[in-house]
């Protein structure tokens, strides 16, 4: 049994309808897709940005349901609220763009766009948004997504691990839209579809966070943890 049943089912049928629709403007016309459906500071950068606050703010109000509040759990899920903070911050360049000021002499230098991010920023010769960012994180998630849903299941050390550090793992349902997602995107030609690939990890993510099939949660997974319901 999931907590948020309706919103659960909004998110997962939001990435589906986002995959259809990404791939039917790609078709159309790839050049609009790249100007307008995708741009940047468009609607998919600035969901993609709401979504990862949004998880902050879940993982923050998710504190009261845990099913064993101990130090570590309580300690790790603050660490995972600062991660999205700090994601959602660096989708949008912390505001420069919204507010219009302007990048110091470090970013100016030292960042791909010139912009007061770290994802962007170029040591040496070697872009961290192609190289960290990009296909080591790629593979890290797509390996939590795909991978840990099938891993969760058995009794062991990823489980129990989990468990303590309060670390909610996707369900297999993420898992086959990860997969989807994964081959859409790959299919489609535009240059800026991984927006939309980044858009359907921030609905996925906070799909996972809200319903996460461990049961570190009160009434998540098959089995109720806790006598109360925190919602």
């Amino acid at each position: 049994m999931t907590r948020f049943p309706r919103t659960d089912a909004a998110l997962l049928g939001a990435i589906v309808t986002l995959l259809i629709l990404s791939s039917s403007v790609a078709i159309w016309d790839e050049s609009w897709f790249n100007t307008h459906f995708a741009v940047e500071d468009g609607p998919i950068e600035y969901a993609t940005a709401a979504l990862l606050f949004a998880a902050t703010i879940i993982f923050i109000r998710n504190i009261r349901a845990l099913a064993a509040p101990t130090k570590t759990a309580i300690g790790f899920t603050l660490l995972y609220a600062l991660m999205f903070f700090l994601a959602a911050g660096e989708e949008i360049s912390w505001g420069q763009r919204i507010f219009g000021w302007d990048s110091n002499e470090f970013f100016v230098e030292n960042n791909f766009q010139n912009e007061t991010n770290l994802h962007n920023l170029v040591v040496g010769n070697v872009h961290l948004a192609s190289f960290l960012f990009g296909h080591i994180l790629s593979i890290l998630t797509l390996a939590y997504l795909v991978v840990l849903p099938f891993l969760i299941q058995r009794p062991g050390i990823i489980k129990n691990v989990a468990e303590k550090l309060a670390f909610p793992a996707p369900g297999k349902r993420h898992a086959l839209l990860a997969v989807i997602a994964t081959v859409v995107i790959s299919f489609t030609d535009a240059t800026r579809k991984w927006e939309v690939y980044e858009l359907v990890f921030a609905l996925l993510t906070t799909s996972i966070f809200l319903n996460p099939t461990n049961a570190i949660y009160c009434a998540t997974g098959e089995t109720a943890p806790c006598d109360t319901v925190t919602a």
